[in-house]
């Protein structure tokens, strides 16, 4: 091997030609083995989703892709004009949710294969039965990359092969801990074969030889396949585009009750209360002031004096202690949560005209402008995957609120909000009709 290192690591990867149109119910295996009898145990095959769903018979009559695509799509991830960003059936996230209208006659479309590992696991075991050879097998097909311009080729299935390759707990040549290394090997395999397969070339199936440590024997086990490789919702820092973030964001504002005893990062908390100052606020004024009670003592030392207020309104209205227990407990989500804000009006800048309608219009104005700083925070809270749940409770006790946190006289308490990682899913919210709220002249 001229100009190499007979003992450095090499492969060797090839198409295959003479694979043919492929019709509904071929036998994928049976045309690689006549097309590439020589297979050997280790190779792998890099298999193009087209020919997989056209052997499935994948393909519709449409001649409105767009409504394939929206049959396909279970989250609309991003948009912009007619070109979509989802999540399809499959969990992969892909512009026009993988349904192709090239390569496939006039007036139809052909969509990805119901289960891409399923038929992944099909072409290997029907390659050992007619070769006898154990290969690895990889579905591909052709994805953008956030941040990066062009295609490529990506695994949307495996069979045999190990995915991914973690490399974490190991060291690097120069001894350093590798806590983060993960690599898609399915990934790599399929750009591979797409540099020799092509877009347009009528080459389907490649072959890589060289890489047998990246195929599980028969016997060991099969490994994940690609839907290994999809990062879930819960790992996802970029699940949404931009516009869509912000509606999404709104609707994952909702109030949360119970928490887990994870502690909450300050700094997240910091950076919800900078949401929350860039509301819309009267006269250039900064209505917006937020107290965070971080630690146990302070958060006890408040609700304690809260709930000796409360009692005393209770037994001035003439409740029995049974009723006064029962409502008390309904304090319990702050005293349970893990870190509490009590966000205040503070109307500094305000007008005032003399009369009480328009002073009393000017308050309101204010504390409008504080409710959307607070809702800010809820949102930008959620969006730190943090809940919360905001109780008017400190607006019945203001001035022993002020009394206990030692605040200014001018600070209105609007309540208090409790903060922390959801204990579970909150509960489906039955969605509302904005019909119902508008009203049109």
């Amino acid at each position: 091997m001229s100009g190499q290192d007979a003992g450095a690591p090499a492969y060797r990867v090839w198409a295959l030609p003479g694979i043919g149109e492929v019709r509904a119910g071929d036998d994928l295996a049976k045309l690689i083995a006549a097309a590439e009898p020589g297979l050997v145990d280790g190779d792998v095959l890099l298999v193009t989703s087209k020919i997989v769903s056209k052997a499935e018979g994948r393909i519709m009559e449409a001649a409105d892709r767009e409504a394939a695509i929206d049959a396909e799509t279970v989250r609309v991830v991003a948009r912009r004009g007619t070109l979509r960003i989802v999540e399809n059936r499959q969990g992969l996230v892909m512009a026009a949710a993988g349904v192709d209208a090239s390569n496939t006659p006039a007036g139809t479309v052909l969509l990805l294969p119901q289960d891409p590992d399923a038929s992944a696991r099909a072409i290997r075991d029907g390659l050992r039965d007619t070769l006898g050879v154990e290969v690895g097998v990889v579905v591909t097909d052709t994805f953008g990359r956030p941040w990066r311009s062009g295609l490529t080729d990506v695994a949307i299935g495996a069979a045999g092969v190990r995915v991914l390759d973690d490399l974490r707990g190991g060291t690097d040549a120069y001894g350093n801990p590798l806590s983060a290394t993960v690599v898609a090997t399915a990934d790599e395999l399929a750009a591979a074969g797409d540099l020799v397969k092509g877009k347009a070339s009528g080459l389907p199936v490649a072959v890589v030889r060289g890489l047998a440590h990246v195929v599980v024997p028969a016997g060991d086990g099969e490994p994940d396949g690609a839907r290994a490789m999809v990062r879930g919702a819960a790992d996802d820092m970029f699940r949404l585009g931009t516009s869509e973030a912000v509606r999404e964001a709104l609707n994952l504002r909702r109030t949360v009750r119970e928490f887990t005893d994870d502690p909450v990062d300050p700094g997240a908390v910091r950076r919800a209360v900078a949401a929350a100052v860039t509301a819309p606020a009267p006269h250039h004024t900064t209505p917006w002031r937020f107290v965070l009670l971080e630690s146990a003592e302070s958060r006890t030392r408040l609700l304690d004096a809260m709930r000796d207020a409360w009692i005393a309104d209770l037994r001035r209205d003439g409740r029995d202690e049974e009723s006064i227990a029962r409502r008390v407990r309904r304090g319990d989500v702050l005293r349970e949560a893990p870190y509490l804000v009590v966000p205040c009006l503070v109307t500094e800048g305000s007008h005032h005209y003399g009369d009480e309608r328009r002073d009393t219009a000017e308050r309101e104005m204010f504390v409008v402008a504080a409710g959307a700083g607070v809702q800010n925070f809820l949102v930008a809270l959620a969006g730190e995957r943090l809940g919360s749940a905001w109780v008017s409770s400190t607006m019945f006790c203001r001035d022993v609120v002020r009394e206990v946190l030692g605040l200014p006289a001018g600070w209105d308490p609007l309540g208090a909000v409790a903060v922390g990682r959801a204990a579970g899913e909150p509960k489906e919210r039955a969605p509302r009709d904005p019909e119902d709220f508008l009203t049109v002249r």
